[in-house]
Parts: structure tokens; sequence; C-alpha cells
């Protein structure tokens, strides 16, 4: 498993979706941003991004994941004020 195969995974499993993936051994940070997630609440946000990423958990392949989900407004916010 590489953060090519983690990115790849998401960005097919959620609609119009731009990941960014950071791997260290079998935990990764992602940041993930797509409009499929406007009107969500944080919980569903998740949901949706472990879906994806559920083979690779229940293998053990994947062990711990720490996401932030944006859209892609919230993305550029957060660009502006340089928090991303």
């Amino acid at each position: 498993m590489d953060s090519t195969q983690l990115k790849d995974l998401i960005e097919a499993g959620i609609p119009g979706a731009e990941a960014r993936v950071q791997l260290q051994g079998n935990k990764s940070e992602v940041i993930v941003i797509s409009d499929a997630f406007a009107g969500k609440r944080p919980v569903q946000k998740q949901q949706m991004v472990y879906q994806c990423l559920n083979d690779l958990i229940a293998s053990g392949e994947l062990h711990a994941v720490s996401m932030q989900t944006y859209t892609r407004d919230e993305w550029s916010q957060k660009q502006k004020f340089g928090f991303a």
C-alpha cells in the first residue's frame, strides 16, 4: 500500500474528490476536498472517506486514518487565510 493507492481509492469513491495523502507505515493523514460533503455533518463526511478505505482497514493493512474534509468553498477560505 502506498499514498497513491489511498489517494486513488478516495478519489474513485467520492464524487469530484481531490485527496491529499501522507502515509507513514500503516497510518495516514488525509485531506479530502469535495462538494459531495456539502450539507453533511462531520461524522457523515468521515463515513464517506472510511467507506473508501474499509477493505484496507479490515485487512489491517491500514491501521489509523486522521482526516480533514472540506467542500471546495471551505478549502478556498482556508487557503485564503493561509491555513492550508
